[in-house]
């Protein structure tokens, strides 16, 4: 019974790692993932986040089997010619 976390981007570099799990049992929230991945650090308000490639809140609820990613907002975009 495990969620897998992938963190993207420069969160890859602060965690120290692409990737981890959790037991299941342990987190009922994205919130609560957040908090066992983070060492209790805050969540970030701009922080982007998913559970199973869909877009997600941090009060949505995961399950076992879930993969719920953290990335930073997107930045910059096409520029004019």
């Amino acid at each position: 019974m495990a969620i897998v976390v992938k963190f993207f981007a420069s969160l890859r570099e602060r965690m120290g790692c692409a990737e981890t799990t959790l037991d299941a049992q342990q987190v009922k929230t994205v919130a609560e993932v957040w908090q066992r991945v983070a060492d209790g650090e805050p969540l970030p308000a701009n922080l982007l986040m998913a559970v199973n490639m869909e877009y997600a809140e941090a009060d949505s609820e995961v399950r076992d089997g879930d993969e719920v990613a953290f990335f930073p907002p997107v930045t910059g975009g096409a520029h004019d010619r």
